[in-house]
């Protein structure tokens, strides 16, 4: 991991798969939803929107009449989200009570609405990142906004520009530009990387070589005289002249890597060195919270659809998820590990070549909603090593469905913006749209795909074939199964065996 990267674009390269937690709940229980208090504590100090939220809760439990707790409760949506963007600000002061994150997390405002056994397993939750995984709930999500570890989600809407920027203001700007310098240093230190483990590799070959070349055997009755090269040692001149060659090829390669590293390397530096001469701590603003609290509404909106369920608020009337289909981080964690094991190049982003795996924030929503997806594939200031974000809904139907449906978004949506402009002709994304095209289908192709990639990782990773031929054709070769899976399913029919030849025939010209 290198020292010299802002914390949110800090991605560790060499990862290689998520790591999953052996155990999905804590021995530990979690006293907060306890406590008598838990009701009092968490809408305390919020002003004019806690008691808002508290009159139309109690209407809307107590309410009779259908219609009436029917407006009660469409009131009460909106109230919520007052409420919370009351509570965002304070996620990143140490002092604000476990109460108020927990209601925040969960959307648990009265314990009450719990049954004995669902307080139990929330209580039983992890509550503390230790994985190392950048899997956030919500109340995680604003204290690291809070405290500068995260950055504001993008949005469409362009943010007023100040000719006369504050201390605070311009340390923001200096911090975006090395966050957007940050892609190139981090690919050109990976890219060095591996060329100095070439290097490494054929001088190690060519030094094994020009021993064996030294050995010689003496000759008996003659010695100290010895043996002319074998005829194996003659073969290794050409050998090592080949090897050379590579040698003052990698040398070259190395010497433009190195030039570009040190060129990022010295811009990061010297805005690291006017960061530092900068204001000592540089806050989100109120504003910024508010927005970004905004942000997160419209993203709880996008998680339910426009015919879902929106109520916000943690109810056992609405909640039908069991303890492993619930998504805490555990059990998320989980389904992306499951997801990386059948769709290996499920978080790969290529450049100039080199594949990079990053994995994307992950923001879990405590809503009803069914469906994941992509908020953005990248961060807009490093295209390069950045990661994107996805969405998933905590209380869905089905977690896996919700989890796919993110990757599936966050694939298609990388796919295109990697593609630019020819998205509609090149790669995963070409292929997909001339399929959908010559088809004559209505409505939007992301979401066919979003629906195809399920039924992939479901259903044709088991072997079952639920997919149109040319689309699943499209799929086994630009969202490949892992090679064993592949060696597996082409002994399953002759469908996937023709697959499985087309990757021969591809990989024997050169044209994979």
């Amino acid at each position: 991991m290198s020292d010299y990267l802002p914390n949110f674009q800090r991605v560790d390269l060499n990862r290689k798969e998520i790591n999953v937690p052996e155990e999905k709940f804590s021995q530990k229980k979690n006293s907060t939803f306890q406590n008598p208090q838990y009701y009092k504590v968490a809408l305390s100090g919020e002003n004019e929107s806690s008691q808002k939220l508290h009159n139309l809760l109690s209407r809307y439990l107590t309410s009779q009449d259908p219609k009436d707790r029917s407006v009660f409760r469409q009131q009460l949506i909106t109230a919520y989200w007052e409420f919370f963007n009351s509570l965002a600000p304070k996620m990143s002061l140490p002092s604000t009570p476990n109460e108020k994150r927990m209601a925040m997390r969960y959307g648990v405002i009265l314990p009450t609405l719990f049954t004995e056994e669902q307080k139990a397993m929330f209580a039983s939750a992890f509550v503390e990142n230790t994985y190392n995984e950048p899997v956030y709930y919500v109340d995680e999500w604003f204290r690291d906004l809070g405290t500068g570890t995260l950055t504001l989600s993008a949005t469409d809407e362009a943010r007023p520009q100040k000719k006369n920027l504050t201390g605070e203001e311009e340390t923001k700007r200096l911090m975006q530009l090395q966050a957007k310098n940050s892609g190139k240093l981090q690919t050109s230190e990976n890219q060095l990387t591996l060329k100095e483990s070439e290097r490494a590799m054929l001088e190690a070959e060519v030094s094994s070589r020009v021993q064996q070349l030294c050995e010689h055997h003496p000759i008996p009755g003659m010695e100290p005289h010895v043996y002319a090269y074998t005829e194996p040692q003659k073969k290794l001149f050409n050998d090592i002249i080949d090897r050379l060659r590579s040698l003052s090829k990698v040398d070259k390669e190395i010497a433009t890597l190195l030039t570009e590293f040190t060129s990022a390397k010295q811009i990061n530096d010297s805005l690291q060195s006017k960061i530092d001469a900068g204001p000592a701590a540089v806050e989100i603003s109120s504003t910024d919270i508010s927005t970004e609290a905004g942000t997160v509404r419209q993203m709880a909106k996008m998680t339910c659809g426009r015919q879902g369920n929106h109520f916000p608020i943690y109810t056992k009337e609405y909640f039908h998820c069991t303890p492993r289909l619930t998504g805490f981080r555990e059990n998320v964690l989980e389904q992306l590990k499951w997801v990386e094991s059948i769709d290996p190049g499920a978080f790969i982003r290529t450049h100039k070549n080199v594949p990079n795996r990053i994995v994307p924030y992950v923001l879990l929503l405590p809503t009803y909603g069914d469906s994941g997806f992509c908020w953005e594939p990248f961060d807009r200031y490093n295209r390069v090593t950045s990661r994107g974000r996805i969405i998933v809904p905590m209380y869905p139907k089905n977690l896996q469905i919700a989890v796919l449906t993110a990757v599936a978004d966050l694939r298609w949506q990388t796919a295109k913006e990697q593609a630019s402009f020819y998205w509609m002709e090149e790669g995963l994304t070409g292929h997909y749209y001339e399929w959908f095209s010559n088809q004559k289908l209505k409505g939007d192709v992301k979401e066919y795909f979003i629906n195809d990639y399920v039924l992939w990782m479901t259903k044709e990773s088991e072997g079952m074939q639920k997919m149109d031929k040319e689309v699943r054709g499209i799929f086994w070769r630009f969202v490949p199964f892992p090679q064993d899976l592949k060696d597996k399913l082409k002994l399953r029919s002759t469908i996937y065996q023709e697959l499985y030849q087309k990757d021969q025939n591809r990989a024997m010209s050169d044209g994979y």
